[in-house]
């Protein structure tokens, strides 16, 4: 994933750019950057941020980037932003989202134009420069984000910043967000709304799918408007989003306890007895606790998170350092598990291996039952546009392993359909499977009319394909 944030103001940009970008942290952990432009032209930063928070690498260097306009970035995949030199003039620009067509595109500028890439380790190319490259194939800014929008199979969103203001692009259908706030003497443009509350900003507008807007410390003017259709990526409000965030008018902890609350209404207990319902940190949290206002089971926190060091599991790179640092920072809260039937709320179950380690940490301390809900459906397809995993195969998820186990390796769409149908028995027994594998005492998820009844807004604009296959 990766977050943004961008200010076009007429004093300093610097301080409301730092932090909006700093609120990003939850969204991305490889890198980090920030661009400006002012009195002394274009300047730019970029940290690794994978061992040290965004805040401490870049608080040394905010007197180099002094500047009236600017863009960061939280990035989960190559370093930007980039400072590029084109016939356009020189910008800087930073994205967000997953290009699946991309040796489609690099193949298509090496023989339409004699073009070049940076070399960057590992052999691959910089996915902001490729989208660079595009851009400056057309005769202005618009007209190439506009093709961006026409050739790239997948989701990019886009801040482009010029010596004149910020040109905001968000993807063709609309599957991440960009939000503008205003106040008397700036604009700023961002991915999580909530991240300009704190800096005086007050909400000014959300750009429509595939919408392009250029934003001054005057104005916002659309530039190229939005599109009719839109995907939004349903998974922002069940597990990416920040609490504080809302996308589309809908709040992401409202949606959560919402999202508990049907979980819990439709839940068959089958006479068992718990002692109190629990939330994974951080993000199963609210969806407990919706589910404990609903059934009446008490709310408890029989573990909790250490978070000054690692704020989320998946920062790391390598997966083997992520599960040792899931284990490493639940410290348990022994008087709530020893002898306790738990029921435990987890947003997903991508792989399965952390909460198999979950469970095992809390049957070593003592719980005796351990039932697990989950706040959406079985994740049956990796997502090939926002990559909210670092999943490279479905057969990374737990429930791709069972079919194939059960099935083979060629499975047809129809028989996947199958599983992923919660009313059907091979959805039932793939479940079943996924218990014993994990060590669970019982589990379900969740429905996914259900989880789309919880966000409220037409299902059409939604995407579920990591559930359905169904963009």
């Amino acid at each position: 994933m990766g977050g943004y944030f961008g200010v076009a103001s007429k004093k300093s940009c610097t301080m409301d750019l730092f932090f909006g970008t700093d609120y990003h942290s939850h969204l991305g952990t490889k890198s980090g950057g920030m661009a400006v432009y002012g009195d002394n032209g274009f300047q730019r930063i970029i940290h690794n941020i994978e061992n040290t928070p965004f805040r401490t690498k870049f608080d040394r260097d905010l007197d180099e980037l002094e500047g009236y306009i600017g863009i960061g970035c939280i990035s989960d995949s190559d370093p930007q932003p980039l400072l590029i030199r084109s016939h356009l003039g020189e910008y800087a620009l930073t994205t967000v989202g997953v290009i699946k067509n991309k040796q489609q595109l690099i193949d298509e500028l090496y023989a339409n134009g004699h073009v070049h890439f940076m070399g960057m380790s590992g052999g691959h190319i910089n996915s902001t420069e490729l989208i660079a490259t595009i851009i400056d194939q057309c005769n202005s800014f618009v007209e190439g984000l506009q093709l961006v929008h026409e050739k790239v199979i997948g989701s990019v969103s886009c801040l482009l910043l010029t010596k004149d203001g910020i040109y905001a692009s968000r993807d063709r259908y609309g599957r991440t967000p960009i939000t503008v706030g205003c106040k008397d003497d700036a604009f700023c443009v961002s991915f999580e709304n909530f991240a300009y509350f704190n800096l005086g900003y007050h909400h000014y507008s959300e750009l429509g799918p595939g919408e392009i807007d250029f934003i001054t410390a005057d104005k916002v003017e659309v530039v190229s408007p939005a599109k009719k259709e839109m995907k939004m990526c349903s998974f922002l409000w069940v597990y990416f989003g920040y609490p504080n965030a809302s996308y589309e008018g809908v709040s992401v902890e409202k949606m959560r306890y919402d999202c508990g609350r049907l979980l819990a209404r439709h839940d068959n207990h089958d006479g068992i007895r718990v002692d109190s319902v629990a939330g994974v940190p951080d993000s199963g949290l609210a969806h407990a606790i919706g589910y404990s206002n609903e059934s009446g089971i008490e709310y408890s926190r029989p573990f909790v998170k250490y978070t000054p060091t690692w704020p989320r599991s998946f920062m790391p790179t390598n997966q083997k350092q992520r599960n040792l640092i899931a284990k490493m920072k639940l410290i348990p809260v022994h008087s709530l598990i020893q002898d306790k039937s738990l029921l435990l709320i987890d947003d997903s179950i991508v792989r399965g291996t952390q909460l198999g380690e979950t469970t095992q940490f809390l049957y070593e301390n003592g719980a005796t039952e351990v039932h697990i809900r989950t706040a959406c459906p079985p994740i049956m397809y990796a997502c090939p546009y926002l990559a909210f995993s670092r999943s490279t195969s479905d057969y990374d998820l737990i429930t791709r392993r069972v079919i194939r186990d059960r099935e083979g390796e060629n499975v047809s769409e129809e028989l996947l359909q199958d599983y992923a149908n919660p009313d059907s028995q091979n959805y039932q027994e793939m479940v079943e499977e996924i218990r014993k594998r994990l060590n669970f005492t019982t589990l379900r998820f969740h429905r996914l009319d259900d989880m789309l009844e919880s966000i409220g807004i037409d299902p059409n604009r939604l995407c579920t394909y990591c559930w359905n296959g169904r963009e």
